[in-house]
């Protein structure tokens, strides 16, 4: 599968899914929210780490740049 997703779209996503677990382990969230959060922040961390985003597909969005092409 072709990646769609830059670095930096990467990095974001690791860091809030970093973000909510911390919340989650340390108690500040309880409930119907943590449960979302948590199953947010496992998409979050499952897509950042394939570097692919299936929501992006539909649309036809990228944030991957291509590498450009080695000069001969």
């Amino acid at each position: 599968m072709k990646k769609n997703m830059g670095s930096a779209d990467r990095v974001i996503r690791i860091i809030v899914a970093l973000v909510i677990g911390v919340l989650l382990f340390t108690g500040r969230l309880h409930g119907v929210l943590a449960i979302v959060l948590g199953v947010l922040a496992a998409a979050l961390l499952l897509t950042s780490l394939t570097g692919r985003c299936p929501g992006y597909v539909p649309m036809k969005f990228s944030t991957h740049k291509e590498p450009a092409p080695a000069k001969k």
